[in-house]
């Protein structure tokens, strides 16, 4: 593709050299070969500009830089913008022939619940025979494959690539976790979205090199109702005005408050053995008595949200009814169908916060006992082990200690630290240093009633020992652990 169509429709100066035949967009120079454009970003611990004399050597066809640099030679174009994580989203979706045109596209933001509603949307609109990719914190996801990716919301030449592959595969939606990083450094620029979903806002993110205070924060949430065509705001929210104080697009509420364009009321909490959910009757725009497969009151708020997208989709109640009845989302209060009277599930809780947050949600399930299957993290401050031995000893009837990423330390070692919050509170505890006699421990002395948490791996599928990573999927453990005791 020549470069100047890259560029069309980008403010740039033409540092030296002219028009080049450009093979392909790149942006980390160990990858750079010959004939590409290589995109000097600046990132939290590199500047890519320290690496374009490398990538000119290494025969890329042009740079395009924010800064001036030296030593790249006469044969290479330069050409400078103001900044290059907005013009890499520009030229990427130039070089993929603007495949947003091509689909339904819909961005979630918030501070919670960005992965839940993609999965609820998906569902949704697979029930209703529209085929959809999803790109967020389990990877993106086009139609069986599963491509993992460094960030909730990769950069924007990866979402345009994605893109590109949904539309040719058939896909006719894309669903993406838009993060406030993410809507920061430009990942998701040149997509005129949809829609754009706000669920809710609470601290996060701050200090560092992310946010400097929630201010910047909420700010850069918000610039996702500028880069869409209608955003659809959680009106629950104490930060539901201040989101769309400077929206340019049209704006759809949703919440339990009768003034919302779409309603919730006379929400209960559904519980049988391997099934744990929420009911609510929706009104407003529309109307329907609805089940929802995921745990939590909380789960009212993303079904609301991913109803409002769907319904002004077109898609009718039937197959809304069915997706958020059918829903599942990998490592999220995922449960795993068991022979026994009892609910096992499998969630991502690998901290204290996430703990008590999934520890509370089941708390309101009244269960015969709570039990808690976890490990902490090797190579991370203690502390964390401290608050999550704390946090289950408090919240569980039943704490089941064990490994999970040891990495270079001792299994034992980090078991003795967690051990040090749970003797902070009553909580009683067994210690089974390998995760699926751990999980065997659990499943052989579970009883009626129970629910069982195997916490901290979620949707992630290798255990990280002495700096290896070994494939380990719980669900694998599972059916093996189930068929052992056949």
């Amino acid at each position: 593709m020549k470069l100047t169509d890259l560029l069309c429709g980008i403010k740039h100066t033409v540092i030296q050299g002219g028009d080049k035949d450009v093979t392909d967009i790149i942006y980390d120079s160990r990858k750079v070969s010959e004939g590409v454009l290589f995109v000097c970003l600046k990132g939290y611990n590199a500047d890519g500009h320290k690496y374009a004399a490398d990538a000119a050597a290494k025969g890329a066809a042009a740079l395009l830089v924010s800064d001036d640099v030296e030593g790249v030679g006469n044969d290479v174009t330069v050409i400078k913008v103001d900044d290059t994580r907005e013009a890499l989203a520009y030229v990427s979706a130039a070089f993929f022939g603007n495949p947003a045109k091509e689909l339904t596209t819909i961005a979630i933001t918030g501070t919670k619940g960005k992965t839940t509603t993609v999965a609820m949307i998906k569902r949704i609109l697979a029930c209703a025979g529209i085929e959809s990719g999803t790109i967020g914190t389990l990877g993106i996801i086009i139609g069986d494959e599963l491509i993992k990716t460094d960030n909730t919301t990769p950069e924007s030449y990866e979402v345009q690539k994605a893109m590109r592959r949904m539309a040719d595969s058939g896909c006719k939606a894309m669903i993406i976790e838009a993060s406030s990083i993410g809507l920061k450094w430009h990942r998701v620029d040149a997509i005129d979205f949809d829609y754009g979903i706000f669920t809710n806002f609470s601290h996060d993110h701050i200090g560092g090199a992310e946010h400097k205070d929630m201010q910047e924060y909420l700010e850069c949430k918000a610039m996702l109702f500028r880069k869409c065509k209608t955003g659809i705001i959680n009106r629950d929210d104490e930060k539901w005005q201040e989101i769309i104080k400077d929206a340019t697009c049209k704006t759809e509420t949703f919440g339990f408050d009768k003034n919302a364009d779409l309603t919730a009321s006379n929400d209960m909490l559904l519980s049988k053995p391997g099934f744990l959910g929420v009911h609510f009757d929706l009104g407003g725009k529309r109307e329907a008595s609805v089940d929802v497969a995921i745990p939590g009151h909380f789960s009212v708020y993303n079904a609301l949200a991913a109803i409002a997208v769907c319904a002004d989709m077109g898609v009718g109640n039937d197959a809304i009814l069915e997706g958020l009845k059918t829903v599942m989302v990998k490592g999220r209060v995922e449960i795993v169908p068991v022979p026994g009277n009892y609910t096992l599930l499998i969630d991502y809780a690998h901290n204290a916060l996430s703990m008590e947050n999934v520890l509370t949600t089941l708390r309101q399930y009244k269960p015969n006992r709570l039990i808690t299957m976890f490990g902490a993290g090797g190579n991370r401050p203690k502390v964390r082990r401290y608050e999550m031995g704390e946090t289950s000893g408090r919240l569980s009837d039943l704490s089941v200690i064990t490994e999970d990423n040891s990495r270079f330390e001792d299994v034992m070692d980090i078991i003795e630290d967690i051990k040090v919050g749970l003797a902070k509170t009553d909580g009683k505890y067994v210690v089974v240093p390998n995760r699926k006699d751990a999980i065997k421990y659990c499943i052989e002395n579970a009883q009626d009633g129970d629910i069982i948490v195997l916490a901290g791996k979620g949707h992630e599928d290798y255990q990280e020992i002495k700096g290896v990573k070994y494939h380990m999927d719980e669900r694998e453990l599972i059916a093996e652990v189930l068929e052992e005791l056949k």
